[in-house]
């Protein structure tokens, strides 16, 4: 990996996995500063259609490893002076979307757990907040489409859902996640950013 990026492995699901990468980073960067907790997996189904062991799978990574994740950086956060946590979120936590029921259920979690942590680490000077990105053009929305009968018309679908008419893209979603961890949103905390198109707030009339 090139400089100045410096690449560590780390499992979200094992506690000792993720404050050894922590130490490492730590070690490398000489303190740490942000924190963007953005490891997740997606489901799909109905609330009956995944069992237990993919329920306890999908919320161990989506939200108890932003959970270790965070646990693990909070000393180091807490000797900095301008320390941010933030939140791959979706516009799943606020929105009902068919057949997400897992995955939104993870989702609204992460949101709560944003405003949660915002309360508990404000004094410590340490911001948190979310981003919520609506459906994005992404290699995991890909092997979906792939997989549909018809993928031309499921994207089309996707898109007809956004009143932008458009999928969001990983460099919008990053921008808002850059904005949210620098000194430019010194004053916000507890927030969750849409970066969705339009989907959670907008009703445009068509045609």
């Amino acid at each position: 990996m090139p400089e100045p990026l410096l690449g560590i492995a780390c499992d979200v699901t094992d506690d000792g996995s993720v404050r050894a990468a922590v130490a490492a980073a730590v070690r490398a960067l000489g303190g740490l500063d942000i924190v963007v907790n953005n490891a997740g997996i997606g489901a799909q189904g109905t609330v009956e259609e995944n069992d237990d062991a993919e329920w306890a799978r999908v919320f161990d990574v989506n939200v108890q490893g932003m959970v270790r994740v965070t646990r693990a950086a909070l000393p180091h956060l807490r000797a900095s002076r301008h320390a941010a946590v933030v939140n791959t979120c979706s516009v799943a936590a606020t929105a009902g979307l068919p057949r997400r029921a897992l995955y939104s259920a993870t989702k609204g979690a992460v949101q709560s757990l944003t405003l949660a942590m915002a309360a508990d680490h404000l004094a410590e000077g340490i911001r948190v907040n979310c981003v919520n990105p609506g459906t994005a053009d992404t290699p995991w929305v890909a092997r979906l489409l792939s997989g549909a009968a018809d993928p031309v018309a499921e994207r089309a679908a996707l898109e007809a859902r956004q009143p932008s008419g458009r999928l969001v893209t990983a460099e919008e979603v990053a921008a808002a996640i850059a904005y949210l961890a620098s000194p430019l949103a010194s004053a916000t905390t507890g927030t969750a950013l849409a970066v969705d198109g339009g989907v959670q707030g907008l009703r445009p009339r068509r045609g």
